[in-house]
């Protein structure tokens, strides 16, 4: 159980800090990319040893169609990172109701006419899987060696940053289905109507951040022998 909970907790942080920035910067381009970044960065070297501090469906995704996880502790992993991110979620909401921050928005996703840009569902969701399987791939990557273990949380955490510096302006990035989904629970509305494109497109993205990953892995392999 004790890796249940640590993606539980890693999910946790990752959403009320990263969406709490995003709150209280007023959606900071800079300061909200850093904000999910580096709490990657402390939660790889936290957690990484208990958990593999996955803290996103996508990911967990991946490792199991890379074979790096068992069905069983893949239901698992999504569910108390679902668990984790709707806590983190309603932990901000207390906190910003005592305050003149307001819940408007909560660092929610979205498209169209509700996105900064206008951006289609399409593209939306074009842009979502892309970014994800950008995020995953390097994951996968970077994680497929031991001896990679001392820069891995920095490569990954470096990685989400500058995923969220060109997404944010274009869908809000979510590349997480948990993080997507607490605060579209929490706003209903077109929140949620939208969320769906969130969940699955970020899916897409790490199911085919693997499969490139295991094509590329068995050309390296090949070589080596």
């Amino acid at each position: 159980m004790r890796k249940y909970f640590a993606e539980f907790f890693g999910t946790f942080v990752l959403v009320l800090f990263g969406t709490g920035v995003a709150v209280v910067s007023g959606g900071n381009l800079v300061a909200t990319s850093l904000a999910f970044g580096l709490a990657i960065v402390a939660e790889a070297y936290a957690l990484g040893s208990i958990s593999g501090c996955h803290v996103n469906p996508a990911v967990s995704l991946a490792m199991l169609i890379s074979k790096r996880m068992k069905v069983k502790d893949f239901w698992f992993y999504v569910l108390f990172q679902l668990l984790g991110a709707i806590t983190g979620t309603a932990v901000l909401v207390l906190v910003l109701n005592s305050t003149d921050f307001g819940t408007a928005a909560l660092g929610a996703n979205y498209y169209g006419e509700m996105s900064a840009n206008n951006i289609g569902a399409l593209a939306a969701f074009f842009v979502e899987a892309l970014l994800t399987c950008v995020f995953v791939y390097t994951i996968l990557g970077v994680t497929k060696e031991e001896k990679n273990s001392t820069v891995a949380g920095i490569v990954i955490g470096l990685t989400l940053t500058f995923v969220h510096l060109i997404g944010i302006p274009l869908t809000g990035t979510s590349v997480n289905p948990a993080r997507s989904l607490a605060p579209a629970i929490f706003l209903c509305g077109d929140a949620l109507k939208q969320v769906w494109l969130f969940i699955l497109a970020p899916l897409v993205g790490g199911s085919l951040a693997a499969v490139l990953h295991k094509y590329l892995n068995v050309e390296e392999k090949a070589k080596r022998k």
